[in-house]
């Protein structure tokens, strides 16, 4: 077994990293650069070294710095996590070069699989069914929209080494397949380093449906069953499953057997991942199951596989790069109950998942279920790495009761200031359709509107009152509006909670979740946290939105274009600019027609949240 490992990369991923190598004995070594260097992480590692600035492009993405690193440290093996460089073949050749192990998929697979196109055509050669579309090199603007229109519309735009979401787009009309080519190319050369795109037929009820793979040195390859990563939003996974609902053994079985055909065609080894996009719009079938895409490393979700196996693949990784056969052969591999992954970003919901930063100035997780996270209370969000704060696990004896403990877990999740999907999270594991396992990719564009909490719940509005009546002086009774001698009080109280100025009734034995921080109180309501206070007199409901024409920044961020300037001529929903903030594009959109009065910031400057970034007027009749 190796002597030493450096974790190249942060967070959550690198504190499992560390957890599993110290069960064997393993001397971890950590890298972080400056925006990190408090987090838990680097304090657990047996020794940690600073590689660069905060932006991923001077830290985490430089391979110099990180070889440099584990030369200075002696590191026997690199460990990518996922994310950052852990695909990138160049990195693992380096390594390798370098006389270290990579704890990775082999640089060949790595390039093989990398290629969106390329990896469609070997596994067309290996008999593995892929999903119609184009992936031809002619990569014209005029070429693509011609076979756009022959495969029909609506179709899916993909940058070819894309991942994650990242360089992808769904085009409905003819008439927006420029302007969204446009901005898959360029969110896939700044993710990527690839401008290159593939299209996709568009499934109209698409299940996600990936199998995990391990294979070792010695020719031997094994699935650990399937998972079932339907939930997403904006192609980014929120809840994943396992094993899929709703899926045949028969069925499980081809499409574990295809994943496993598809890495001994690659020669694959180590920890890989086989996706497959499904329609499901007649119940998931072998002959509408088509592979999308492999991913040669280690999954977020990886978890939810580890629970219904009994077995920790980072474990797995170790022995298979140490040169150790499979730990074990797939007749010894058995599933047992159910798993839920859900993943907690620091994201705001209620105002279009525009990410959040700051401290965690309180964080309250889970204590029932297993909970990976990166950071701890007083840790600080920062704009330059994905949002996720926690995956919170669930596992049961079946599907029912494993989201049961789901629920209640994500429902007792305290997140302040910082505004987290953690409320977003507790309705989706008690949404009906949810729990009848009616899902797909779709799932949360459709139900959207009731899975997000806008307002405080009646209990939470009486709650607040309660609190804030008790605050007083100690008597909840003592502040009530209303009391009238020899009537019955009607137990109201006039209070502030979030932004809603509201009355709340005021009851004897309500329970209720808060804690103070500084001068603010705040309410813990399923996931949803809500400030709270006794308004002052003159107190009016402050105005929302973009009524007048200022255009603020939703968040800190990039300004990556600008689509005006001043004296331009917009309609409503015009696009004005683009600002790029925790690897998503963000488009400011003109709220009625107008005038471009003035124009305040230019591509490629950094602005801050709710800083006044254009501004537009009505034109004078």
């Amino acid at each position: 077994m190796m002597e030493s490992l450096l974790i190249a990369n942060r967070g959550e991923i690198a504190r499992r990293i560390i957890r599993s190598a110290k069960m064997l004995g393993i001397r971890t070594i950590a890298v972080y650069s400056e925006a990190d260097a408090g987090l838990p992480f680097v304090s657990e590692a047996d020794e940690a070294i600073a590689i660069g600035p905060s932006p991923a492009r001077e830290s985490y993405l430089s391979q110099e710095r990180i070889l440099e690193a584990a030369r200075q440290t002696g590191a026997a093996a690199i460990h990518p996590g996922y994310g950052f460089l852990s695909e990138n073949a160049e990195f693992a050749e380096a390594v390798e070069k370098a006389g270290i192990i990579w704890v990775g998929a082999p640089p060949a697979a790595i390039r093989a699989m990398g290629l969106k196109d390329a990896a469609k055509e070997l596994m067309q050669a290996a008999g593995v069914p892929v999903t119609p579309g184009y992936l031809g090199p002619d990569q014209s603007e005029e070429r693509l929209a011609v076979e756009a229109d022959t495969i029909g519309y609506p179709v899916l735009i993909k940058a070819v080494a894309g991942g994650g979401g990242k360089g992808m787009r769904r085009v409905e009309r003819a008439q927006d397949f420029a302007e969204l080519l446009v901005s898959c190319r360029r969110e896939a050369a700044a993710s990527f380093g690839d401008d290159r795109v593939l299209l996709e037929r568009y499934i109209a009820n698409p299940r996600h449906i990936e199998v995990q793979v391990f294979a070792d040195m010695f020719g031997n390859c094994v699935h650990l069953f399937e998972r079932d990563c339907s939930l997403q939003r904006r192609h980014q996974k929120v809840i994943e499953e396992a094993p899929a609902p709703g899926l045949d053994a028969a069925t499980r079985a081809t499409i574990c057997d295809a994943a496993v055909k598809a890495a001994r065609a690659v020669n694959y080894v180590g920890a890989g991942t086989i996706e497959f996009i499904a329609d499901a719009s007649e119940g998931l079938r072998e002959d509408r199951i088509w592979f999308m895409e492999m991913n040669t490393r280690l999954q977020v979700e990886h978890p939810v596989t580890e629970a219904i196996t009994g077995e920790d693949l980072v474990l797995w990784q170790l022995k298979v790069a140490c040169g150790e056969p499979l730990p074990k052969m797939q007749d010894e591999i058995a599933m047992n109950g159910w798993a839920f992954e859900a993943r907690l970003y620091a994201e705001n919901p209620a105002a279009g998942y525009l990410p959040s930063t700051g401290r965690l100035e309180h964080l309250s997780l889970p204590g029932s279920v297993r909970v990976d996270s990166g950071v701890e209370q007083g840790d600080d969000i920062t704009a330059f790495y994905d949002p996720m704060i926690a995956k919170v696990i669930a596992h049961g004896p079946n599907r029912e009761a494993a989201l049961s403990k789901l629920a209640a877990a994500c429902a007792c999740i305290e997140v302040w200031p910082v505004k987290s999907n953690a409320g977003l999270l507790a309705r989706i594991a008690v949404d009906p359709d949810f729990c009848a396992a009616r899902i797909d990719t779709g799932f949360l564009d459709r139900h959207g509107d009731s899975l997000v909490a806008t307002e405080p719940s009646e209990i939470a509005i009486d709650t607040a009152a309660t609190v804030l009546s008790r605050n007083t002086d100690g008597d909840p009774w003592s502040a009530l509006a209303g009391f009238r001698i020899a009537g019955a009080d009607d137990k109201r109280v006039r209070i502030r909670i979030g932004e809603h100025l509201v009355w709340g009734k005021a009851r004897r034995g309500l329970a209720a979740n808060t804690v103070t921080i500084g001068e603010t109180t705040v309410l813990f309501d399923a996931g949803n946290a809500w400030p709270i206070s006794l308004p002052v007199a003159s107190e009016v409901e402050a105005s929302q939105g973009a009524g007048d024409g200022a255009i603020l920044s939703p968040m800190p961020g990039l300004v990556i274009s600008v689509d005006v300037a001043e004296g331009d001529r917009v309609a409503k929903g015009d696009r004005l600019l683009t600002v790029e903030a925790m690897k998503m594009e963000h488009s400011l959109r003109a709220p009625f027609d107008g005038i471009v009065e003035k124009l305040q910031v230019s591509s490629g400057l950094r602005v801050s949240e709710n800083q006044l970034v254009v501004s537009v007027v009505k034109e004078q009749d």
